[in-house]
């Protein structure tokens, strides 16, 4: 997708980081955005990454109170320009979603992508993949297939049972970056935002808008225990992680 036609198609793109975890299962006295990763603080590779990415006009942080002034002081000292507004986030995932859309407006060439702060392995490359499809498609998500064999259950006696097995080819694990049409995601979440809701795409289905599946990267893992930030080291010394 070349620099010129995106620019020509009069869309651009406002993320919204959530970075609002305090980090509980990860057992860190530290807000879970600023953990280092060799050197660095979680939040710094994501914002490396969205801060080069040219369809991303604006970047909206979302943070917690207790991060507030450290995310204030990263984006100062790494001169993080595009990061526009740093808004507080709520007591769950989807009040700091609801937060960070209140800025928007809800016109069809503006198209926010949502990423988790705890996710921060992704690239430029995909991104670019990722809008080229949402600009085409309105909403997109980013999955990997499913690796393992899997089955749902069901309670019997007060005893765990296999259902049935479920057809694995069918099943995705879903991730973020998720790019939707800002109309589209404001809605969603004005209609169903008060719903417990796993991801911001399943609102967005409850519209019954269509959602594209972007095969993703099994590197971009959520750091969310001890085990999960022993392997974002071991994914970060690997592969030099660059934006």
């Amino acid at each position: 997708m070349s620099k010129n036609l995106d620019l020509k198609s009069g869309n651009s793109v406002v993320a919204i980081i959530v970075a609002a975890g305090r980090g509980r299962r990860l057992k860190s006295n530290q807000p879970k955005p600023f953990v280092k990763i060799c050197a660095k603080p979680i939040l710094f590779y994501i914002l490396s990454v969205f801060s080069a990415q040219h369809l991303i006009k604006e970047i909206i942080l979302v943070c917690n109170r207790r991060s507030l002034s450290k995310a204030r002081s990263l984006v100062k000292v790494f001169k993080f320009n595009k990061v526009k507004k740093i808004v507080l986030g709520g007591a769950l995932r989807r009040d700091s979603v609801a937060n960070g859309l209140k800025p928007i407006t809800g016109d069809k060439n503006t198209f926010v992508l949502i990423h988790d702060a705890a996710r921060p392995f992704i690239n430029n490359s995909y991104i670019n993949e990722l809008i080229r499809h949402a600009f085409k498609y309105n909403a997109v998500i980013s999955a990997v297939p499913v690796k393992f064999t899997t089955k749902s259950a069901r309670i019997i006696s007060n005893k765990l049972f296999v259902d049935k097995t479920l057809e694995r080819k069918k099943l995705w694990e879903i991730q973020t970056p998720q790019i939707f049409r800002s109309d589209l995601i404001k809605k969603a979440y004005s209609h169903f935002g008060h719903i417990e809701a796993t991801d911001d795409s399943s609102l967005v289905e409850l519209l019954g808008a269509k959602v594209k599946i972007v095969s993703g990267s099994y590197s971009n893992i959520k750091i969310t225990t001890p085990e999960d930030l022993a392997q974002a080291k071991i994914i970060a010394e690997k592969f030099s992680w660059k934006a």
